[in-house]
């Protein structure tokens, strides 16, 4: 069976500095952070009280007129890829429902409905906890303690009959699926933050091998909530010397990292064939050549100290595209900036590209927008097409004295220019014990 040359012909974003993809090139060329202090709910009691939130975004604006009724049972996760989902459907140029019923296109749609699909990362969607506290309130009994008899007798009648629907992971690509008329193949991938690598992977072999034409792929999360920010807490994951100063919290690969921060956001691309693309004269961000996944089967909470699960996506990712690492002009890490967690990351990049990658310049976004879990590959993708389609890389904010140890060559200060033929961007998930890694190339005619 032959296969087919998969591109990537729209980018949408919704994150803490901006949203759509012109808003967050711009803020990462002029290296903004959009982290500051929560607001979202009083973060006071917690040892870290920071985290990128995406300001002024409501489902509503995203969705036909006939549909926002439908937005009240989307959880936070859902409503940024629902977001993520317009804008990268309006920046590819397709006439989908939603834009066609907001009255933003004419005519029909420009490619079948049936051959466009949808997959999504979702991560672990945080209860309201307003919502749940009357519930709980009613299922207490005298003492005080929670009585799981009066939870079904009294509790659960002060939910609404639909409440279940806001925090089912699946919901991100139903709403999306169903706003836009999408259907191919949908799946969801719950999976951490290696969540988006793995659905945009997916979504890579769907079309390739011609179960689909177009898929819009990637993923989104909010960890901007008591429980997201608690576990993170627990975890020892955060930093806590960045209160005072929000923008300089998350120092992914710096000798000075101390941890990472929560975060809000999601992207997804338009992955499409390429003579499906060139025959609705569609503009081509570049092409998906390769991608890898591997698992750690060493432990689910420690990193692999010499990074050998990354290592082996990345070398699987660089064989399904026939490259060398000599071949790769840039690579788009993950960096939290939890100094265990780069470390193996960047002991996996060296152990995958050998001495390229101390040469190759190499991108970490995290510092700008923290981690937003499911939704923090799918952005780091989006910027690499971004940085593929503009021949630039921009700085990677608060690398001031980049970690030896680490051995990456962090482009910091200014955004620069580059000739960037491919690039490798890699995810992993803190805990989950999966790896991925993708490979995107200027287009070859």
């Amino acid at each position: 069976m032959s296969t087919r040359r998969v591109v990537i012909t729209g980018v949408g974003l919704a994150t803490p500095i901006g949203i759509g993809a012109g808003a967050v090139w711009n803020s990462l060329l002029e290296n903004r952070s959009g982290v500051r202090r929560i607001s979202a709910f009083d973060p006071e009691r917690f040892r870290c009280q920071v985290g990128g939130e995406i300001e002024g975004l409501s489902a509503g604006q995203y969705v036909p007129k006939a549909y926002r009724k439908s937005t009240k049972v989307m959880a936070r996760d859902i409503e940024i890829a629902v977001a993520a989902a317009y804008e990268a459907a309006r920046d590819a140029g397709l006439k989908t429902r939603c834009l066609i019923e907001r009255g933003e296109t004419e005519g029909p749609p420009n490619f079948d409905p049936t051959r466009l699909g949808v997959n999504i990362g979702a991560g672990l969607i945080c209860a309201d906890l307003t919502e749940l506290a009357g519930a709980l309130a009613a299922s207490t009994d005298e003492a005080g303690r929670f009585d799981i008899r009066r939870w079904g007798a009294e509790g659960m009648n002060n939910l609404t009959p639909l409440w279940l629907l806001k925090f089912l992971p699946n919901m991100l690509s139903c709403h999306v699926t169903i706003v836009h008329d999408a259907q191919a193949p949908s799946n969801t991938i719950t999976c951490s933050e290696a969540s988006s690598h793995l659905a945009v992977g997916e979504a890579f072999r769907t079309i390739s091998r011609g179960a689909a034409d177009i898929c819009l792929c990637g993923g989104a999360e909010s960890k901007l909530n008591p429980m997201g920010l608690m576990r993170q807490q627990l975890l020892g994951r955060l930093t806590t010397s960045g209160n005072d100063r929000p923008q300089d919290a998350c120092r992914p690969f710096d000798a000075a990292r101390d941890g990472t921060v929560i975060g809000e956001g999601g992207g997804l691309l338009v992955l499409e064939d390429l003579e499906h693309a060139r025959a609705r004269g569609a503009r081509i961000y570049g092409e998906v050549t390769g991608f890898g996944a591997s698992c750690n089967a060493c432990s689910w909470h420690e990193p692999h100290p010499e990074g050998r699960p990354l290592a082996l996506a990345v070398r699987k990712a660089l064989a399904d595209a026939g490259l060398q690492p000599g071949d790769v002009d840039l690579i788009t890490t993950f960096g939290t900036g939890i100094p265990a967690q780069d470390a193996s990351e960047a002991a996996g990049l060296r152990a995958a590209l050998g001495d390229r990658a101390a040469e190759v310049p190499a991108l970490a976004i995290k510092g700008a927008v923290g981690n937003s879990g499911a939704g923090s590959g799918a952005i780091d993708l989006a910027v690499a097409a971004l940085c593929l389609h503009h021949q630039m890389i921009p700085p990677s904010r608060n690398v001031t004295r980049p970690d030896p140890a680490c051995g990456l060559q962090l482009v910091a200060g200014g955004p620069r220019k580059a000739e960037i033929d491919a690039l490798v961007s890699v995810a992993y998930a803190l805990g989950g014990g999966q790896n991925a890694a993708l490979v995107f190339r200027r287009l070859e005619v």
